[in-house]
């Protein structure tokens, strides 16, 4: 199964500039879906943040490579059952759900943390609450009864950045700071969508658009292509030349 994986993984590698941007390619299936998903993780640009961010995927970008959104929701959630991928809401907009490897995710906290006065407290949350509950958020109850912290450590995990508030007692398992990833997020995808917009009948193809040289978008195009695309935020048209880009209708 490890060596079929890897195969796909090397498709998307080496089809990168013609398949691995079109919206429909030929492998499918519950496999794909993690090829997918460590192709677009290769997209993240680690240095932008000074490597201090997990590499995160936007679970609408997997659509863009798998057609059936049905089979990357059931093994995104296998996957995260698993521990081996870890969600989060980051608040951009409500069905926009981040994803990470799980150890990724937790040596990249390891390093925020490290020697700041909540350490400890965020280790022991790493060690009894990520390593064992997938939950995407988590209420005061489970916190106290199931998981033992205090209401003291429960505001040390809010200061660290692991844990952001939700509602009166419950709260979104976070990335620490990853502000700076949503900020350059909404700014590039409103670059991208602008370059589509301005052009003649709101279309481009996705060949000439992947080329442009657009240094305001911070995370890169092909990170941002996807997104669009997975979001349906654009449609994509075949044609003689290539895939279209069109803008979809509101």
């Amino acid at each position: 199964m490890k060596r079929k994986i890897q195969l796909l993984s090397d498709t998307f590698k080496a089809k990168k500039q013609r398949l691995a941007l079109e919206s429909e390619f030929s492998e499918q299936g519950p496999e794909a879906v993690e090829s997918a998903l460590q192709y677009l993780t290769s997209l993240f640009p680690r240095k932008l943040f000074e490597d201090s961010l997990p590499s995160l995927v936007l679970r609408h970008q997997i659509y863009s490579l798998v057609k059936d959104r049905t089979t990357v929701d059931r093994r995104l959630n296998q996957l995260k059952d698993e521990g081996r991928i870890r969600m989060f809401q980051h608040g951009f907009d409500a069905d926009s759900i981040a994803v990470a490897f799980t150890d990724n995710y937790k040596s990249k906290v390891l390093e925020f943390v490290s020697g700041k006065e909540f350490a400890r407290t965020v280790q022991k949350f790493l060690d009894s609450v990520v390593s064992s509950c997938p939950d995407i958020s988590f209420d005061k109850g489970k916190m106290l009864k199931d998981f033992g912290f205090r209401d003291t450590e429960i505001t040390e995990l809010v200061n660290a950045g692991v844990l952001t508030v939700r509602d009166a007692g419950s709260w979104w398992l976070a990335v620490p700071g990853a502000g700076r990833f949503v900020k350059c997020f909404i700014k590039g995808r409103k670059a991208v969508l602008n370059m589509i917009e301005k052009a003649k009948y709101k279309e481009v193809l996705l060949s000439d658009l992947q080329n442009r040289r657009a240094p305001s978008v911070k995370l890169g195009l092909s990170y941002h292509i996807h997104d669009i695309i997975g979001a349906q935020l654009v449609d994509c048209v075949p044609t003689t030349s290539g895939t279209l880009l069109r803008l979809a209708d509101d």
